[in-house]
C-alpha cells in the first residue's frame, strides 16, 4: 500500500495523539478525525502503516508504561493497574500476563531483584543492543570510525 505525504503525516499525528493521551481515554473518532479519514479507514490504514490497530497500540502502550512502573517505582500491582488506566485488576494481570509472559508482581518481584542504583532501569530490562553498548568503552565509536577512514585509504574515498 502507497501513501501520500498528506496522509503518511496524519496517520503520525495521530499515531502521536494516541501515544500522547496513552493514560486517558480517547476514543477512535477523535484519532481518526486528526487522520482526516472515517473510523474503519482509519483502523486499516493504521495497521497497514504501523503494525497495529490503534487499539492494540494504546494497550501495548499501557503495558510499557505499567512494566516502567512496576521496575521503577514503589507501587503496588493495584495501583500500577489504576495508573495506567485500567479499572480491573484481574483484566490488567490477564492482559499484562499475554502481553509480558508473566504476572504483574513476578514482573515486579524479578525488576526489583535486578535493579541496582535507584531510580534507574536494570541492564536486564533494556533491548540487547542497548545493553552491549553499555558495556563498550566511551571512546569505541570514535575509534572504530577513525580506524575505518585510516585502513580505507584513496580507494575506499573517492
Amino acid at each position: 500500500m502507497l501513501l501520500d505525504d498528506c496522509t503518511f503525516r496524519r496517520l503520525h499525528a495521530a499515531r502521536d495523539f494516541l501515544a500522547l493521551s496513552a493514560g486517558q481515554p480517547r476514543s477512535l473518532q477523535e484519532a481518526a478525525s486528526i487522520a482526516g479519514m472515517s473510523p474503519f479507514h482509519f483502523i486499516r490504514q493504521f495497521a497497514a502503516l504501523f503494525g497495529s490497530t490503534p487499539r492494540q497500540f494504546q494497550i501495548q502502550l499501557r503495558m510499557d508504561r505499567a512494566k516502567r512502573l512496576l521496575a521503577s517505582r514503589e507501587m503496588s500491582v493495584t495501583e500500577v493497574c489504576l495508573e495506567v488506566g485500567m479499572s480491573s485488576l484481574g483484566s490488567f494481570s490477564t492482559l499484562f500476563h499475554d502481553r509480558v509472559g508473566m504476572t504483574p508482581s513476578d514482573f515486579q518481584r524479578r525488576a526489583k531483584a535486578m535493579v541496582q542504583v535507584p531510580g534507574q532501569l536494570p541492564a536486564q530490562l533494556f533491548p540487547g543492543c542497548f545493553s552491549l553498548m553499555a558495556l563498550l568503552p566511551p571512546d569505541a565509536f570514535l575509534a572504530s570510525n577513525s580506524a575505518i577512514f585510516k585502513k580505507s585509504g584513496p580507494a575506499l574515498r573517492a
